[in-house]
């Protein structure tokens, strides 16, 4: 096991080229190591991949230590973060963690709007995805880009995936939906402006003096009551003749 302190996990780009062979080598190893049987892509894939600025590495020096690249599915609607692997030497030491990470920021970067997904039967990588906020789904909320299910086809397990019309595999899909975390900013925010009002009242109150409700809803909570309605109706009647 190596040192895990001296090695970078960065974006991966053309200075990185020299590594696509041994990248792609430690790959088919480790998918021939789980049974998966998962499909070798093409050394000008990877290539490809760096190229674009859709990969991130993990470098020990100049020795390779670990990989992550992404794809974009359903017109950019759903990324991917696929091909996560590290070297059977750099492994124990919270590499995998670091590198899903690095892909996860990058994959917000380039795709905000997109759903973040994957399929996995490592606990380790579960819990992981749970760590960046994935949540556990059915394969309906997933891609129906038939371009990522065929990657499926050399899988030895890819005919459960078709015998259950592609509904449930010995894989747990996960998802990471961005329009949940934009949700739960909205709920704190309004929940803040709540609790500035409520210590506003009550402080009124230990002075005597109150304002009226209607208007600390409009300042505190930026709610338009019906009083400003009818004023702003009257106002563009006016300004119309």
């Amino acid at each position: 096991m190596e040192n895990k302190d001296n090695i970078r996990v960065v974006v991966a780009g053309e200075e990185h080229k020299k590594y696509v062979t041994e990248i792609n080598d430690t790959i088919q190893r480790a998918s021939e190591e789980r049974g998966t049987g998962i499909a070798r892509r093409t050394d000008e894939y990877i290539l490809t991949k760096m190229e674009e600025g859709k990969a991130v590495i993990a470098i020990d020096g100049d020795k390779f230590a670990g990989f992550c690249y992404i794809e974009s599915w359903s017109h950019n609607k759903f990324v991917a973060n696929s091909g996560l692997i590290v070297a059977p030497q750099y492994r124990g030491v919270g590499l995998a963690k670091r590198i899903k990470q690095k892909a996860f920021e990058l994959s917000r970067k380039k795709f905000p709007d997109a759903k973040i997904f994957g399929l996995t039967t490592g606990l380790a990588v579960m819990k992981i995805n749970s760590e960046l906020g994935y949540k556990p789904v059915t394969f309906s909320e997933l891609t129906d880009d038939e371009a990522f299910w065929k990657g499926c086809q050399s899988c030895v397990n890819y005919d459960i995936l078709m015998r259950t019309k592609r509904t449930k595999c010995l894989c747990t899909a996960m998802l990471f939906d961005p329009q949940w975390e934009q949700k739960k900013n909205e709920k704190t925010q309004q929940e803040g402006k709540l609790i500035s009002f409520k210590k506003w009242l009550k402080n009124k109150h230990a002075s005597g003096y109150i304002e009226p409700f209607s208007a600390k809803l409009k300042r505190v909570m930026n709610i338009v009551t019906p009083n400003d309605f009818l004023k702003h109706k009257q106002e563009n009647a006016l300004g119309s003749m």
